[in-house]
């Protein structure tokens, strides 16, 4: 149970990751390449420089201590020269244990606060031994997960017999969509809704809404039927596409290039899933 893994943040007092206030976690580490993705800095398994170019001074401290100018190695050394702190380094190795020690400092007020603990990402399930040790570490606690839900089915048991919550997006149903705009189709992802879906486990959907991509009536229609009779869910959340997603890229060296209509208006209509029963709402 003390298995090493990265983290590229840790949310204090959040409050859209689950019920109550909670502490969320966000691991490092994707197999998605989702075309709006607004975590870059969660994409990659290792650590990485974060560099703003807002405000710098271009007084060459970072330059003057860094070992290996032209082959960045997330040193951290030029974090601590920035004059305006505008760099950081985006991983941090934990064991499971010290995480889930410095976490569980907040476990009582979280708790009176009806919260708990949330993982996140980049894709937790993306290192499964970490993610299932610190929820064992964690038990007795509220437990969520937001995943894209695209894992082995054997590791996404076990994780679905650790929580009290799954938030689990559906980008899109059509599987040569969801291969076009995410980098890998979605076998494994609904098959593990249909887990989800058995489980018992309370669990809400997330759709991040593209315009042109997957905000026709066909994939919510489609997707509602998914989830239609399902007992353990709570609601389907719609969550519009916003034209700050690429803000990120650059300050992790990655160029923002979506290859859809970035200042269209998606279609955020509900009608489809309420027709069938499916509480839905806009967040």
């Amino acid at each position: 149970m003390n298995e090493k893994g990265i983290v590229f943040d840790i949310k204090e007092l959040a409050v859209f990751d689950g019920p109550g206030l909670r502490v969320t976690v966000f691991f490092k580490g994707c197999p998605l390449r989702c075309q709006w993705c607004h975590n870059p800095e969660g994409i990659s398994f290792k650590p990485q420089l974060m560099a703003s170019p807002n405000g710098c001074l271009h007084c060459g401290k970072c330059d003057a201590v860094c070992p290996s100018l032209n082959h960045c190695t997330a040193c951290g050394k030029c974090v601590t020269v920035c004059p305006r702190g505008l760099r950081r380094v985006a991983g941090t190795t934990y064991t499971a244990e010290v995480l889930a020690e410095k976490l569980l400092r907040n476990a009582d007020y979280l708790k009176a606060n009806d919260g708990g603990f949330t993982f996140s990402g980049g894709e937790p399930t993306a290192q499964p031994a970490f993610l299932l040790a610190l929820l064992k570490w964690l038990r007795g606690n509220h437990r969520a997960i937001e995943t894209s839900g695209y894992c082995n089915p054997s590791i996404f048991k076990q994780i679905l017999a650790e929580v009290e919550l799954v938030m689990m997006d559906l980008k899109a149903i059509d599987t040569e969509i969801h291969r076009k705009y995410t980098g890998v189709d979605n076998d494994l992802i609904l098959e593990n809704l249909q887990q989800l879906k058995a489980s018992g486990v309370p669990f809400i959907i997330r759709i991040p809404v593209i315009p042109g991509v997957n905000d026709h009536p066909d994939n919510m229609a489609q997707t509602a039927v998914l989830l239609t009779d399902c007992p353990s869910l709570i609601r389907v959340e719609l969550l519009p596409y916003h034209v700050t997603a690429g803000a990120k890229y650059s300050m992790v060296g990655l160029d923002y290039k979506p290859n859809f209509d970035v200042i269209a208006e998606p279609n955020l209509s509900t009608h489809e899933f309420e027709k069938r029963g499916v509480i839905c709402q806009v967040i």
